[in-house]
């Protein structure tokens, strides 16, 4: 069992730390989408030859993913993904999220999604233009915002962590249980 003295005193995960669990949770995820979206959708399809439109899927997706976001971090602090990688999301205090901090957390986290579409939309990307650079901008460009934390930069806080108050810290490998 870790204390909350003890969660507030561990080092923030160095910046290829976090990519490598950000990759690992873009895997996670895509089970998390296959179980919650393709099937129910691919019944609608094939029962009903219905489809959603893709604002509704959006929308859709993104209350998904945020019920598996904000549930792993008001329970654990840490996703399937942070678990593996020994990464724990607090609040302030060194405790679990609570579910507004989730919440603020999840929508300031998802904002890389915005310098993608106003990419997109500058230089009309196409299909496999418009993956490669939602990848590049999830798993390596939003992640290097640790390094825009004048403040304390011994906490490396990434810029959703900051506005949401939160911080990752990187777990000790001997630790079995968390509180």
């Amino acid at each position: 069992m870790i204390t909350t003295a003890e969660l507030n005193a561990l080092p923030a995960p160095q910046f290829w730390r976090r990519v490598a669990f950000a990759l690992y949770e873009q895997l996670v995820l895509l089970g998390v989408i296959a179980f919650t979206f393709l099937v129910p959708n691919l019944g609608l399809g094939v029962l009903f030859n219905i489809s959603l439109p893709s604002w509704l899927t959006f929308i859709y997706l993104y209350v998904i993913l945020g019920i598996y976001f904000i549930w792993y971090w008001t329970k654990t602090g840490q996703t399937l993904a942070m678990q593996t990688w020994r990464v724990r999301m607090i609040g302030p205090d060194g405790h679990h999220l609570t579910r507004r901090q989730a919440i603020w957390r999840y929508f300031l986290g998802s904002l890389w999604i915005v310098p993608c579409v106003l990419l997109q939309w500058l230089f009309e990307l196409q299909k496999w233009q418009i993956i490669e650079m939602l990848f590049a901008i999830a798993l390596f460009l939003w992640p290097l915002s640790i390094y825009l934390d004048r403040v304390s930069p011994q906490l490396r806080q990434s810029l959703p962590d900051r506005l949401a108050r939160t911080r990752l810290v990187e777990l000790p490998k001997n630790l079995v249980t968390l509180s």
